[in-house]
């Protein structure tokens, strides 16, 4: 019982000081204004990078903590902006995280990866459709005209930066909690957990569906 108590704690731990890791990347490597309202910040590898060792689960409640603190601090856009910020963050870092942390292998973090981002790009599309004329007062036609040129490479931008940093810093970051002995030497999901992730992955993929339905029917109605 002690150990298991303990290994809570340190998971907590780990968790809260990657939480803050996002948060201060959220923080201090934003670059606001691309196009007039978009942003980047790297939140996303930290957050990717917590859900690969310690599920799906405790990605997206990182996410939603991160946003919410994002609202109200360095955001502008409040609840809208809260809403959009962890529909993206969260299909991604849910998508790609399920996905590894069924069987912890390279080609299947780089198929996550690869799934979240597109799953993003498409969820990001249709809310930005649905909510960008609320917010900045355009009509729908304009937004549509910002699908090929805006939308769609900010976001696929977006999501493959993301990506390669996530390759790119997880070793180092797993290696480094392995020695203050925050993370044991092998990780592994018990079987809750993995039903749990199949949830999550269900989940996502209907929404993922019910997207790119809601899409083929916007298209359809305006053409």
């Amino acid at each position: 019982m002690t150990d298991k108590r303990t290994e809570r704690v340190k998971m907590i731990c780990s968790l809260a000081m990657l939480t803050a890791l996002a948060m201060a990347a959220d923080f201090f490597l934003r670059l606001p204004n691309i196009s007039g309202f978009l942003t980047y910040e790297p939140k996303d590898v930290i957050l990717t990078i917590g859900a690969f060792i310690y599920g799906p689960i405790a990605g997206i409640v990182m996410s939603l903590i991160v946003c919410l603190v994002e609202m109200v601090t360095v955001s502008t856009t409040g609840p809208i902006g809260l809403l959009m910020n962890f529909l993206a963050s969260g299909v991604f870092v849910g998508i790609a995280s399920v996905i590894y942390y069924r069987k912890k292998t390279l080609p299947r973090a780089i198929i996550g990866l690869v799934a979240g981002s597109f799953s993003m790009v498409a969820i990001m599309l249709l809310w930005n459709y649905i909510i960008t004329p609320i917010y900045q007062g355009i009509p729908r036609e304009a937004v549509l005209d910002l699908f090929p040129t805006v939308l769609i490479p900010f976001n696929a931008i977006k999501a493959g930066l993301n990506s390669a940093l996530v390759l790119f810093l997880y070793k180092g970051v797993v290696t480094a909690l392995r020695k203050s002995k925050l993370v044991p030497e092998r990780e592994s999901a018990d079987g809750t957990n993995k039903v749990m992730n199949t949830v999550i992955l269900l989940s996502i993929s209907a929404l993922i569906v019910a997207t790119m339905i809601l899409v083929l029917l916007i298209f359809a109605k305006i053409i």
